[in-house]
């Protein structure tokens, strides 16, 4: 038997053994049922633990069942997601219920062909369901488990190339145990999160240590190797929490996003992007509400008065940061609803009270703003 053969077996024992004595007690492990699996496993894509149960319970508190969330309308998936942000995975997820519902009689797909076909379900979310409700063999790598076989293989290449995941895929294919199919993808995930993480990696107490070759390198902490994102795009935006007049006397101006893009359908405090001239003055004590006023009349129409800088708030996309500045104002006259969608192409304006803000799905960025108001 050779080293490897060694190696490989080891790992696999040893781990069973220490997910089953050291397993969490997560919502979603108590049971099999593959359709919360699936929304776990959709919910935790990018987003912890600790932020995920919550929701997961009030979710699936909604939405017990496929033909629940298959027939709830958008708005109130959306509503029940609000918060987790990548809204995405949200509409997605719901699209691809409805075809569960309609092709497959409501049953979550147990192939990798057929529940690949669905949409937002990638390679590890089609192995994390099929390993952990099905117990089928299917590898599911995600950044925990690759953190783990770049460390204990020494895989010295950039797990962001398609060809790293391909090669780790193969390695669990060789090694993931038939009979154990969910407790080993279980186990890889649950070391990466507890014991392999990224920095400070808890070697002394990791159960498949003897024969970690990055541990024995003694650059455990240097692995995976990551090629590094590009920073995400910096946008200077302008909002207005414009308060009405007249008959909208006590409320305040939010608009719906387009149908399609970046925070599809969901709701908003009206803003828009700063110019060159405006980010002259972004971070001095001189605002010039004057200017911002001039600037929503050009943009949108809307006349105001009043106005007076609040406060900074930012928010973070994967790929862009909204750096913003919040004004308070009153509309200059009294405008109604039709008047406002006629304004601007694209939004669907609406005039509502604070209290009537749970109605409406926002953006977690716009709900920290109603907070500080």
């Amino acid at each position: 038997m050779t080293n490897m053969t060694i190696q490989k077996q080891v790992f696999v024992q040893e781990l069973l053994n220490w997910f089953r004595e050291n397993k969490r007690d997560l919502p979603w492990r108590k049971h099999k049922n593959p359709y919360y699996i699936w929304i776990s496993e959709i919910m935790l894509q990018q987003t912890r633990v600790d932020t995920v149960i919550p929701y997961f319970e009030n979710f699936i508190d909604k939405f017990p069942t496929i033909e629940t969330l298959a027939d709830a309308p958008e708005d109130d998936v959306l509503k029940a997601w609000e918060g987790l942000g990548y809204y995405s995975r949200a509409r997605n997820l719901h699209s691809a219920v409805k075809e569960v519902k309609a092709s497959y009689g409501s049953v979550v797909p147990d192939s990798p062909k057929d529940i690949s076909s669905l949409k937002g379900v990638g390679p590890y979310t089609a192995g994390a369901v099929l390993s952990i409700a099905y117990d089928k063999p299917e590898p599911a790598v995600d950044g925990n488990v690759m953190r783990v076989l770049s460390r204990y293989f020494l895989i010295q290449e950039d797990i962001t190339k398609v060809s790293t995941r391909t090669s780790m895929e193969k390695i669990i294919r060789e090694i993931i145990p038939h009979d154990a199919a969910s407790d080993f993808n279980q186990g890889l995930m649950e070391l990466g999160a507890l014991v392999c993480s990224p920095k400070s990696p808890k070697c002394l107490t990791c159960p498949v240590r003897e024969h970690c070759e990055a541990r024995l390198n003694g650059i455990e902490e240097s692995l995976p190797i990551k090629k590094k994102a590009k920073p995400p795009k910096v946008e200077q935006r302008l909002v207005a929490l414009i308060e009405g007049i007249g008959v909208n006397k006590g409320k305040i101006l939010i608009r719906q996003r387009p149908d399609k893009g970046l925070l599809a359908g969901m709701w908003e405090l009206p803003h828009y992007i700063a110019d060159n001239q405006s980010t002259n003055w972004m971070g001095s004590d001189e605002l010039n509400e004057d200017y911002v006023i001039d600037q929503y009349a050009l943009e949108t129409g809307i006349e105001l008065r009043n106005g007076h800088y609040m406060f900074d708030i930012n928010h973070v996309f994967s790929h862009i940061f909204w750096d913003m500045k919040v004004y308070r104002f009153k509309e200059n006259h009294s405008l109604i609803e039709k008047d406002l969608i006629q304004r601007e192409s694209g939004y669907h304006y609406a005039w509502i009270s604070l209290q009537e803000v749970d109605q409406y799905v926002f953006p977690n960025v716009f709900l920290r703003i109603f907070k500080q108001v």
